[in-house]
């Protein structure tokens, strides 16, 4: 009996700890990002920009624009067609971010037409990020995702 008494007793203690924890994240306006949290694409880039074919990417750079008023935790992945092209968990806080995120080490362009969507996970379930026009690279004669009005190449680290 003295057994049973411990055991509920550490329970209930665990049960509050998770409590404490829970509210303590809430109150810095952290955790996962939720499926009413409006997010926007506002451009996306790589790295090196422009690049031949074969090279390997060091990067993408996302903007996303978060309409909400508090920070959140979420994986950001970049898709060409149903590959994932590079997948990193970021946290965004209200307003526009602009994050870095890792490619798969694999992925290289070759010769067709590449065009990508970001997708986050909402409470986990996966959602095509809002975009007000496509993000394509394009061959001229090098791959680039440069579009009219974009920074210089040399600015886009």
């Amino acid at each position: 009996m003295a057994f049973l008494k411990t055991l509920l007793v550490g329970l209930a203690g665990l049960f509050l700890l998770s409590l404490v924890s829970d509210a303590a994240a809430a109150e810095r306006g952290r955790g996962g990002c939720r499926r009413g949290d409006r997010l926007r694409i506002q451009d996306l880039d790589m790295s090196p920009d422009p690049i031949v074919e074969g090279q390997r990417i060091r990067f993408w750079r996302v903007r996303l624009y978060l309409d909400g008023n508090r920070q959140c935790d979420t994986e950001v992945e970049i898709h060409e067609g149903k590959d994932v092209v590079a997948r990193e968990r970021i946290s965004l806080r209200p307003g526009t971010n602009e994050v870095n995120i890792r490619p798969d080490e694999r992925y290289r362009f070759h010769g067709r037409e590449h065009c990508f969507t970001v997708v986050v996970d909402l409470e986990g379930s996966r959602r095509q990020v809002d975009a007000d026009r496509r993000f394509c690279a394009r061959q001229k004669p090098s791959w680039t995702m440069g579009e009219p009005g974009d920074r210089p190449a040399w600015d886009r680290r």
